[in-house]
């Protein structure tokens, strides 16, 4: 085994490697149809097939056809053939399917009804192939006998001929009668018009009954005997078209040359007759072809030298007997070579498994061709699927090339080998690795081939190939690797490009925390030249969402804090915008909060780069442009440039505009931004820089209008990705050699052939030139044959040849004729560009291969269940058929005493299941699958997995109302998910029973899931159980505030904590003091004892009266209470005030621990100290301002105003803050006396 540093040979390099379908030619949308709704109130009836309609094939031979050319219209336009056929099925309710043989001859198939057929085979012969027109004499008095009744016969004459028949007008003395149509219609309708004639003429008329067998002989080879007999006797002869099966010969004219031609006619048949014996062989039904030969010219080179006629049977017959008909003595003769022309190409097979083929085409096909280039005359095929190589051609040949296959697959299988492992399709690109990197690896050190199914494969094994012990290997890795991947998360997240740096950090300091903080998660960064967004993380699940909430986050305070703006300023005036030292710089900076960099001195630039957040850069920008506006006399003027040259005029990486605004003193030019159609560019800066650069850019703009010539070319809409190549490399080749610009139109554009080409008059012509070549040699049309049994032409000429169209669409419409009807041929024509044809003949004989490979499997399932099986609008088929590429077949539904679809009378005669027999009752449940074997059988399991069945479960009544969900939505969401159907017992019934019905594997899930949620239930409801222990404290009403706390904080705690539900008595309730708590046992326990930690504490406190005077109640309280709740938060105590109707307004009550309380009390009073002689003072003051009559009139009657000091018509709302000195100054010198003591707190009485 190679070590790392060695590469091993890998069997790639020997194998046959085409592009894929899917790389070649992207899968267009596929158009969704609507399913039509089913209206019928009544149960679903199947549709019954009309028997009345039939089929009919035909060809219209090269030299006959009218339009000659298939591909004479332009992409997407419909041919003229394609509108006669659709203008004769609207006509006559038919559907036409056209296509062309290997000899250019079109085949057309016309299905309906049994009359319309026939009348739009005429319009389809009268429209489509070129009309022949021949003139008979036809006595004037047989006329009558040719129109018949109503011109009834010759309207049936014309409809079985495909002709028109046209008589002369009654006025008219003439007995010419004229027939245009097609040669086979014109022979068929001047036979039978003579017919006719002849028996009203009464000349001499014999219908010879002359076998069909005996045909051959005596018409001759090449008809040499029967134009002999004419020319003798002067009579008419007319034998049926070998198409035509009728046994007889119709001789006319006159009496003796009749009867002389009956005479020896039928001389020729008794004496065939008599001497005539049958030899009957088995020909290898494919071998045929070779027999008939070209034109028939085989069977009649035989009758010519042996006298033995040869029957070939139909091509559309499996039958493989050939008979020979003949005198004995030349039987042995005419045998040989029969034997000799069919034998003169023979088949091998070679076999050789599958996966070794590719290995057998070799590198490009290099290891067929060696075998091909020897023996030209040999025809070599692979099947896919198959583990046979198919050889035709001359017998020596056949031989020698199939022993050089057999030496080349021995050699492949004694040093190679293979092997399959199963893995999830969505770590295929993982296993791939970034560019390949991985599975390149693993191909270098183990040698073998590796191949990975495409993603619309569906497909989860990937196939290792190649040296034995590398094969061990490389299975052995990926194993390993998709066991890792299994328990990891991909997880992609967009940081601006511009971060990744900020994130990364110098040396990777960041990046290393941020991955030492989630070490098992692996943080990948794009590459700096791919300019991406994307960071991708990868690891276990949780992680992975850690991280990315992480990054997420820091790259929102990035996005917030690193908005950029450049603003040009003259380099001249850098220096101001920096001041004396730096100080006008700092001062933008510090105001604005950003960081602002400017070029250094050497450097040429002009842009001064401000970053932080937006509002704060645009409040930047705007300084620094506005020092720039003071300092020179800057000019703006906007001048108009074809939006159409904007980047032109830029230049590659904006180099041409860079080099104009540094020639013209740093000027700055702004054009639209991209995508804007606006003509407008404005250039600013010193007024004569502007000018300059004015006159510059009008210069450039009008050389760039000199330089924009333009060319169209033509080229069919196919070849475009062949001209533009495999990721544009011919496309761009021309573009590097002539200088112009090609523009191919979008998907949208109306016209899809035309090539635009932009550039200088040279280059345009150079590049116009080169490109016509490249559509010349797309042009040059090859023409290959390829075998295809005829058995399964009718596959690919269905449905209006929709195979092909698909073929001739995949392939740059390539053309590919089958031989028209009756025609027993299996050679089938390819003609279009080289490539395109050879990819056409791969897909063909794939599609036989796969045709070959069918077998019809056959599976019973009770009719009853049809429906389900089929779902929704036959989803469930749909899915089978795509998943296993089989046919699915279903019966029609019988029909009682021969009632039609669409009866609804009930049945009289019993139960029409009864009335059926055992086989009608087996038919009527046999579904059809047809396809390869192994698809067969899976897609039968798979149908037999979808029949229903239905099973009960035991559920608790119970729990019924939590599985249905509120109004059903439970019930609802686990059939949708499961695809089954759970019927839930009523009410009433109050039954366990619950019945499931649908698909076995489905009906499992339903199960497993119901199970589940039971489960789920239970476990709920002994939560519920254990969550509903109760457990009552008994608490003193007086605490229950306490215990609530201010807002219910303290109780909400307590609840969250413990996780329990605390219920205080209502008002009226018997026992007051009771308090409930409900929740877990050992939860309400420790609740309780918080409970109990409260109201001991509050029994521990003290509570004392303080006597305050009310009129500083206000100051000591504060605006909204702020200030007596940092007193009660300080002292750790609750303070209560009077309220109005109480009977002492200045008694205070403090709560809390003694020393607390005591400490506290001490504190108001010194507050009352301190607050109360700026009362005095502000009444007494408030006395002196009083008119001597207010004073006199207050005190009158009543008690003394007490609402305090009131300010009317004050400029603000709010309560005045009266303890506020500011507000409300002393005025005045009168001063209270001061209480003697020292301010402290009161030392207390023991």
């Amino acid at each position: 085994m190679a070590t790392n540093s060695e590469a091993v040979p890998n069997v790639e390099d020997e194998a046959f490697e085409p592009p894929t379908y899917d790389e070649a030619f992207p899968a267009l949308k596929a158009e969704v149809r609507e399913p039509t709704p089913i209206t019928d109130d009544f149960t679903w009836q199947p549709k019954f097939l009309n028997r009345s309609k039939c089929t009919q094939v035909f060809t219209v031979p090269l030299e006959e056809r009218r339009f000659k050319e298939m591909k004479e219209t332009q992409f997407g336009e419909e041919s003229e053939q394609a509108k006669i056929c659709k203008e004769i099925m609207n006509k006559t309710d038919v559907s036409i399917e056209i296509s062309l043989a290997k000899d250019q001859s079109l085949t057309v198939v016309i299905h309906g009804k049994a009359q319309d057929v026939i009348k739009a085979r005429r319009e389809v012969l009268t429209r489509l192939q070129t009309q022949a027109n021949i003139q008979i004499k036809i006595p004037r008095e047989h006329h009558r006998f040719l129109l018949g009744k109503s011109g009834k016969k010759l309207q049936d004459l014309e409809l079985a001929t495909a002709t028109k028949i046209y008589l002369p007008r009654a006025e008219e003395n003439s007995d010419i009668v004229r027939i245009v149509g097609t040669k086979d219609g014109i022979d068929k309708a001047r036979h039978e018009i003579q017919i006719i004639s002849d028996e009203q003429a009464k000349l001499a008329f014999e219908r010879l009954p002359v076998p069909k067998v005996f045909h051959p002989f005596v018409c001759g080879p090449n008809n040499a005997n029967i134009k002999q007999l004419m020319e003798d006797t002067g009579a008419k002869i007319n034998v049926p078209p070998p198409s035509v099966m009728k046994d007889e010969i119709v001789v006319s004219g006159e009496k003796d040359g009749v009867m002389k031609c009956k005479a020896t006619i039928m001389q020729i048949c008794e004496e065939k007759r008599r001497k005539c014996q049958t030899v009957s062989v088995e020909v290898r039904k494919s071998q045929h072809k070779y027999i008939i030969g070209p034109r028939g010219a085989g069977i009649s080179e035989i009758l010519a030298n042996c006298g033995v006629s040869v029957e070939v049977p139909a091509l559309d017959s499996s039958s493989e007997t050939i008979t020979l008909r003949g005198e004995q003595d030349k039987l042995g003769p005419a045998l040989t070579m029969v034997y000799s022309k069919a034998n003169s190409v023979v088949f091998a097979d070679v076999v050789a498994p599958s996966w070794l083929h590719r290995f057998i085409i070799g590198k490009k096909g290099a290891n067929i061709r060696n075998i091909t280039e020897e023996y030209t005359k040999v025809h070599i095929e692979f099947t896919d699927g198959q583990d046979k190589i198919t050889v035709e051609g001359p017998p020596e040949e056949v031989d020698l090339a199939v022993k050089s296959l057999e030496n080349v697959v021995k050699d492949l299988k004694s040093r190679m080998d293979f092997a399959e492992v199963i893995i999830d399709q969505r770590f295929h690109k993982h296993i791939i690795g970034k560019n390949g990197s991985n599975i390149t690896r693993i191909k270098n050190e183990t040698g073998v081939a590796i191949r990975i199914p495409n993603d619309s494969e569906h497909s989860k094994v990937i196939r290792i190939e190649g040296d034995p012990a590398g094969v061990s290997q490389a299975k052995k890795e990926l194993q390993e690797m998709a066991l890792r991947m299994e328990n990891e998360k991909t997880k992609d997240i967009i940081i601006e490009q511009r971060f990744h740096k900020s994130i990364i950090g110098a040396k990777g300091e960041k990046i290393r925390e941020i991955r030492d903080r989630f070490n098992q998660v692996q943080i990948t960064f794009p590459d700096p030249g791919k300019k991406s967004d994307v960071v991708t993380l990868r690891g276990p699940k949780n992680d992975v969402d850690k991280a990315f909430k992480y990054m997420q986050k820091m790259h929102e305070e990035l996005v917030e804090s690193n908005h950029q703006a450049q603003v040009h300023i003259f380099k001249g005036f850098h220096k101001n915008i920096i001041g004396k030292g730096g100080a006008n710089i700092r001062k933008i900076r510090d105001e604005t909060d950003t960081r602002i960099d400017l070029p250094s001195e050497v450097s040429d630039s002009d842009v001064i780069t401000i970053t932080g957040k937006k509002t704060n850069v645009e409040q930047a920008k705007e300084k620094i442009e506005l020092i720039q506006k003071e300092l020179a006399n800057i000019k703006e003027i906007t001048i108009e440039i074809p939006h159409k040259l904007h980047n032109s005029i830029i230049g590659a990486k904006g180099r041409l505009i860079r080099a104009i605004m540094d020639e013209c003193g740093g000027v700055i030019i702004r054009f639209p931004s991209e995508g804007s159609t606006s003509d407008k560019v404005t250039i600013r800066g010193p007024k004569d820089d502007v000018e300059n650069a004015k006159k510059q850019l009008q210069e450039l703009t009008s050389e760039k209008q000199m330089s924009s010539f333009t060319n169209e070319i033509k080229a069919r809409a196919q070849y475009h990705k062949f001209l533009i190549g495999r990721g544009g490399t011919n496309i761009r080749k021309v573009r590097e050699n002539t200088g112009a610009r090609i523009i191919f139109p979008a998907n949208n554009d109306a016209d899809q052939e035309t090539i635009v080409v932009v550039g200088t008059q040279d280059a345009v012509n150079k590049a116009t030139k080169e490109l016509e070549a490249l559509i010349s040699n797309l042009d040059n049309i090859v023409e290959i044959e390829t075998n295809v049994d005829p058995k399964h032409h009718r596959y690919f000429v269905a449905r209006r040849g929709e195979v092909l169209r698909q073929i001739a669409d995949e392939y740059g419409g390539v053309t590919v004729s089958f031989p028209r009807s009756g025609v027993k041929s299996d050679k089938v024509v390819i003609k279009g560009a080289k490539d395109c044809v050879e990819g056409a003949k791969k897909k063909i004989q794939d599609i036989v291969a796969d045709l070959d490979a069918q077998v019809t499997v056959e599976c019973v399932i009770s009719q009853q269940h049809h429906r389900t099986v089929m779902g929704a609008s036959g989803y469930n088929i749909k899915e089978i058929t795509k998943n296993f590429e089989v046919g699915i077949k279903f019966p029609d539904k019988p029909t009682a005493n021969g009632a039609g679809a669409g009866d609804e009378e009930p049945l009289v005669n019993g139960d029409s299941e009864s009335a059926e027999g055992d086989g009608e009752k087996k038919k009527r449940d046999i579904i059809i699958i047809t396809g390869k074997p192994e698809n067969c059988q899976q897609a039968k399991d798979a149908l037999l997995a979808l029949v229903p069945i239905t099973e009960e479960m035991q559920i608790p009544f119970d729990f019924h109302r939590f599985i249905i969900g509120q109004k059903g939505r439970d019930v609802r969401k686990m059939m949708q998910d499961y695809n089954v159907n759970i019927s839930i017992p009523p009410m009433e019934e109050k039954s366990d029973i619950v019945r499931i019905s649908g698909p076995m594997t489905n009906v499992e899930r339903a199960k497993a899931g119901l199970l589940e949620k039971v489960e789920q239930l239970e476990k709920e409801r002994e939560d519920r159980e254990l969550q509903s222990f109760e457990l009552k404290v008994e608490v003193e009403p007086v605490h229950h505030p306490k215990i609530i706390g201010r807002k219910g904080l303290v109780v909400k705690k307590i609840r969250e904590d413990h996780g329990c539900r605390i219920q205080f008595p209502e008002k009226g309730d018997e026992n007051q003091n009771v308090i409930t708590i409900v929740g877990y046992e050992d939860k309400t326990h420790l609740a309780k004892e918080d409970i109990l930690k409260i109201v001991k504490e509050l029994e521990e406190m003290v509570t004392i009266e303080v006597r305050v005077d009310h009129r500083i109640h206000p100051r000591i309280i504060g605006f909204k209470g702020r200030a007596v709740r940092k007193v009660m938060d300080d002292y750790q105590v609750d303070i209560r005030f009077p309220r109005p109707e109480d009977g002492d307004p200045d008694i205070v009550t403090i709560t809390g621990m003694e020393d607390n309380v005591y400490e506290c009390q001490d504190h108001l009073l010194n507050l009352q100290e301190e607050f109360l002689q700026d009362v005095i003072d502000q009444e007494y003051i408030k006395q002196l301002q009083r008119p001597p009559s207010k004073q006199d009139g207050d005190n009158r009657g009543g008690p003394p105003d007490q609402r305090g000091f009131v300010v009317k018509d004050a400029p603000w709302d709010k309560t005045p803050d009266t303890a506020s000195t500011e507000e409300f100054p002393a005025f005045g010198a009168v001063v209270a006396p001061k209480s003697s003591h020292a301010w402290g707190p009161l030392k207390r009485k023991n």
